[in-house]
């Protein structure tokens, strides 16, 4: 069994060193670390990197859950995926050790929540947009979405469970007002500059392609 670590430091982050610190006191023999990277859509290379490393029987060790997981609904496809190769996964701040029957409920307890969050998500879209139908709405009307409809598109965008399209007829715009909002809120200083221009969707209006972690 070895353990390997797995940090991700921002570019504001004081103690970078900190965390890698952690990982090597709780006996990681391999470590994986990100720098300059704190965007939801920011590429981390040493992520998937760490992915690559992993085998059956290992442990992957971070320090918080936010370190791996870009969403809830994505923090728990990635203890999944560790799950199915057979790795486990460890938290030295939070009650996450896969390796216990606590932690394991831990982790069954987070999925649980987070079927509740889609299914919340799905019900409210599919809501959105038979509204938008009975009213004749069509995509391109809008050339502006509010801060508010703007979120909603980030939180649906996010949770990569409906097409670009659908979050456009939604919100009564086109694809291109959508991917113009969503780089625009991210490029914003309230988001922080260290983030890049959402993924690459596919001509027919799909959602991205799921990148490791």
């Amino acid at each position: 069994m070895t353990h390997v670590g797995y940090s991700r430091v921002s570019t504001t982050d004081q103690h970078p060193e900190a965390q890698a610190d952690r990982l090597r006191a709780a006996g990681c023999e391999k470590i994986f670390t990100d720098k300059g990277v704190s965007g939801k859509l920011a590429r981390r290379p040493q992520w998937d990197a760490c992915l690559d490393y992993l085998r059956a029987g290992d442990v992957l060790v971070t320090v918080r859950l936010d370190r791996i997981g870009r969403s809830l609904s994505n923090l728990i496809d990635v203890m999944n995926g560790l799950g199915e190769r057979g790795i486990d996964l460890k938290v030295l701040d939070q009650p996450v050790d896969t390796t216990t029957p606590a932690g394991r409920l831990i982790f069954a307890m987070l999925g649980a929540v987070a079927e509740f969050e889609r299914d919340l998500i799905r019900e409210r879209t599919m809501d959105g947009l038979a509204t938008a139908r009975a009213r004749g709405r069509q995509g391109g009307r809008k050339v502006k979405l509010s801060p508010g409809q703007v979120a909603h598109a980030r939180q649906l965008y996010d949770a990569r469970q409906h097409t670009v399209q659908q979050i456009a007829d939604l919100l009564g715009v086109d694809r291109r007002t959508i991917y113009r909002s969503l780089q625009r809120q991210q490029q914003s200083p309230d988001v922080g500059a260290a983030r890049q221009a959402p993924a690459a969707v596919d001509r027919a209006g799909g959602m991205p392609a799921r990148q490791p972690g």
